[in-house]
């Protein structure tokens, strides 16, 4: 915002030189960017911030800033007119507010006989070095005062107002406009306009326009003072592509009580310099009035936030100085200015004495209080921990919508009564909260299968159904790309083993005939997931119906664990074993079963033949193709043999390894092929 020195000067007569004043408003919260001679002038570029725009956007404005920095009396003028009582501005013109909210408040007076003609030369002087360009002398009358002001004003050629009325109403659709610069626009409703009986003569708080626009014949004026909504301005402006001063003043608010001081100012200037009677009495419209607010103001309180010892006089002093009136002691009571629409709590009070005292005075000291940590939470320490172990494993993290749709719901049988659907879903593909989290995960893979060659991700989320009641469940599920069970398998083990918890088997998955008919698994490469007997998820490959409905070429593997039950298991206590000092020796083994026997019933055989010499058994594949006899399936086993206290022997592994296929092959359908 531009600012004349010398301007300012004729409010404040012992004013800083152009450098010191600027290094003076900085110092107390405005940034002053530039200070430039123009002319036998100086201008100050002063960055004004948007809550100060209502009372800054004015030389008046930063002229009592300036005063209560340098605790010096502004000589603001008091604007003292003389009406002609034997006219009455009733007489000429009358208003219509149609929208009380657009406008909340439109003053007119009316002068008559006045000479349009040329400004004096400081007039023209003064605007130029604002940015403004000198007219007439009427509007640029109307152009100084809101410069000196900060409200905007505009002036009629009340012989060219239709019906002599002003209506302050919305556009019609498709009603045009042309302005004072020949522009033409098109109008909608969106857009508020001052009009008279019969079309608009204005855009609301933005751009004049030429019909009822001063030349060198008019001699009756309607001059306009008004408050518009600012968001309603904003969204003019906008939609027209028209930014003026006046709506860059409109656009941040404005005081109400303004519009007649700075009316008052503009008939006396008209009167000074170009003659004309001015019609006495106000046309006002101001149907809901703003008052002063009052703030409770403790000085404690004030003295603890500023962390400052400050008297009570000199608080009073400094208010004061910023146009406050104050009352009381210790407890103070302080009556607001409209014009400081940014002052409504004790906080805002306190900011401005810290201002004026000048926050660089006010020493940094470091804040005395004690910690105390956080009670944990074990839901996000948890997720925390399970995210991490996934993603040091080499998976990533992905965040789906909530929601999926009903070629899902249909694809996996769910019920439509167990879900729950949208009121206003925002396309049919979202039409319900998920029941789980596999189909968005298998969307990602369909996306994003072309530019990777492996993908391993996961999610941990909620999940919705609606039962007796609506259950909302945390689940975790991650998958694989390809042919990788047992890579996935391991990554499990993984989890839960960091996770603190033992006791784990997998349990082959015997799916009913009703739920094969929907099962998301792959018949006989699926699993179970137990700790200590209860179930908590499944692992295994994806039906092959499943991934060709994603188009997704190839294998899918993963693991859906219920994160409700692993988190009640999960443990930051570990058992210290130590690692054996002596070498495992690991020997295959392939046993082919009926199709219905369980690996755990195997698993078990081989560990209670061989007893603690058996350090761990791995699955690594469940085949069954040509080669294998109807019915059956072969199971292959890793068995690690280990000592903790000796180097075993070729010949005792020999053994070990005879006498648990002996074992297998009591079993007279179970055959250990060699």
């Amino acid at each position: 915002m531009i600012f004349s020195y010398d301007w300012l000067k004729e409010y404040i007569k012992k004013l800083p030189s152009p450098e010191k004043l600027a290094e003076l408003l900085t110092m107390h919260s405005f940034e002053v960017e530039e200070v430039k001679k123009t002319g036998k002038d100086f201008v100050l570029n002063i960055d004004i911030l948007p809550n100060r725009a209502a009372d800054c956007f004015s030389h008046w404005g930063i002229a009592r800033e300036i005063s209560a920095i340098l605790n010096v009396k502004s000589q603001i003028p008091e604007v003292k007119i003389t009406e002609n009582k034997r006219i009455k501005a009733k007489n000429f013109i009358a208003i219509e507010n149609k929208n009380r909210n657009a406008c909340q408040r439109y003053t007119a007076r009316v002068m008559t006989n006045v000479k349009v003609s040329s400004s004096p030369q400081w007039l023209k002087e003064r605007l130029k070095v604002c940015g403004l360009q000198s007219i007439n002398n009427i509007v640029d009358i109307a152009n100084y005062v809101m410069l000196e002001t900060g409200q905007p004003l505009h002036v009629f050629d009340r012989e060219k107002l239709e019906g002599n009325k002003i209506i302050v109403r919305f556009a019609k659709t498709g009603e045009k406009f042309v302005s004072l610069d020949d522009e033409k626009y098109d109008l909608d409703g969106d857009i508020l306009v001052i009009a008279d009986a019969k079309k608009p003569v204005a855009i609301a708080g933005i751009k004049g326009g030429k019909g009822p626009g001063i030349t060198s014949k008019t001699k009756n004026i309607v001059i306009e003072s008004a408050n518009f909504d600012s968001q309603l301005i904003r969204k003019g402006s906008r939609k027209t592509g028209l930014r003026t001063d006046a709506s860059l003043r409109f656009e941040h608010g404005i005081d109400p009580n303004l519009t007649e001081t700075a009316i008052n100012r503009v008939v006396y200037l008209i009167q000074k310099i170009s003659n004309g009677e001015i019609a006495a009495g106000l046309v006002d419209v101001y149907p809901k009035k703003v008052f002063p607010k009052t703030i409770k103001l403790n000085l404690d309180y004030l003295r603890s936030l500023l962390g400052i010892e400050i008297k009570e006089k000199e608080v009073k002093d400094i208010l004061k100085r910023l146009g406050f009136q104050v009352f009381g002691s210790k407890n103070l009571t302080v009556k607001v200015p409209t014009r400081r629409m940014d002052v409504s709590i004790p906080e805002d009070l306190i900011e401005e004495v810290g201002r004026i005292v000048g926050f660089y005075k006010i020493t940094s000291v470091f804040p005395i209080s004690s910690l105390v940590p956080p009670k944990r939470n074990l839901d996000i320490f948890w997720e925390d921990m399970t995210k991490n172990i996934l993603k040091e494993g080499g998976f990533t993290e992905v965040y789906n919508y909530s929601f999926f749709g009903d070629g899902e719901a249909k694809l996996f049988g769910y019920n439509k009564k167990e879900l729950i659907e949208l009121e206003n879903p925002v396309n049919e593909e979202q039409k319900y909260l998920r029941a789980s989290l596999i189909p968005n995960l298998l969307k990602d893979v369909e996306k994003n299968f072309r530019q990777f060659k492996e993908i391993k991700i996961f999610e941990l989320g909620k999940t919705f159904r609606k039962t007796k009641t609506l259950e909302e469940k945390r689940m975790l599920t991650g998958l694989v790309s390809g042919d990788s069970f047992y890579e996935l398998k391991g990554a499990v083990d993984l989890l839960l083993n960091k996770l603190g918890i033992s006791d784990i088997f997998y349990d082959q998955y015997q799916a009913t005939p009703e739920e094969s008919k929907y099962s998301v698994w792959y018949p006989q490469k699926s699993a179970e997931i137990k700790v200590g007997g209860e179930e908590i998820g499944f692992l295994g490959e994806i039906s092959s119906k499943v991934v060709e409905n994603f188009k997704i070429k190839g294998k899918v593997v993963l693991f859906d664990i219920d994160f409700e039950k692993l988190q009640k298991l999960c443990s930051e206590e570990t058992i210290y074993q130590p690692v054996s000092r002596y070498p495992a020796a690991v020997r295959d083994l392939a046993v082919l079963v009926p199709h219905q026997t369980r690996v755990e019933e195997v698993l078990n055989k081989i560990e209670t033949v061989g007893g603690k010499l058996v350090s761990d058994i791995d699955l690594f594949d469940i085949y069954e193709g040509e080669e294998i006899p109807g019915g059956k399936k072969n199971l292959a086993f890793h068995i690690i043999f280990q000592a903790e206290d000796r180097t075993l022997f070729s010949k005792e592994i020999e053994e070990l390894q005879n006498k648990i296929i002996k074992a297998l092959e009591e079993n007279p359908e179970w055959e250990v092929r060699k």
